[in-house]
């Protein structure tokens, strides 16, 4: 499967629950999907409420040729730090997680246990107003195979299901 299959095939699985845009993506990423959700608690009555929940993912796709040490630092660092500023903690902010998905023909050996090790967290005002996590998922096209960091494990089955 190529790069291009491989991006066509995971964007649509996206598009249930996230916003995906293809085309107003800022580069390196060749697309962005966004969830979120609101949820409100009360007690009996409306007027009375207990809390006031909102979650986010920001979703960043990126697509190269051979995965690097040098390129994968920089679309980590970069899907990071515009996930991150997408951030607004407030009373009610439960968490914003930032999902990095790479779809490479190669992956260099010292890059795929790179990838294992890649981990970010923040919490804003020691958790009260929420905090973020990191995934990654690369895909090796070339031998059908996806690698991990610790958060990304998650999303194994819904990689698994196209490779």
């Amino acid at each position: 499967m190529s790069k291009s299959e491989t991006l066509s095939a995971l964007l649509p699985l996206f598009t249930r629950y996230y916003n995906v845009d293809t085309e107003n993506a800022e580069p390196p990423f060749v697309a962005e999907a966004v969830f979120s959700s609101h949820n409100e608690q009360y007690y009996l009555i409306k007027a009375a409420k207990v809390a006031d929940i909102n979650m986010y993912e920001y979703v960043y796709f990126a697509e190269c040729d051979t995965l690097g040490a040098d390129d994968l630092r920089y679309l980590d660092e970069t899907a990071w730090e515009r996930g991150l500023a997408k951030v607004t903690p407030e009373t009610g902010h439960r968490s914003s997680d930032v999902t990095l998905i790479i779809v490479a023909d190669t992956i260099e050996d010292d890059t795929k246990k790179k990838i294992r090790k890649m981990r970010h967290y923040k919490s804003y005002k020691w958790g009260m107003h929420g905090w973020s996590n990191y995934r990654l998922v690369a895909i090796e096209c070339s031998s059908g195979k996806a690698f991990y960091n610790h958060q990304g494990q998650s999303l194994k089955k819904l990689v698994s299901n196209i490779l």
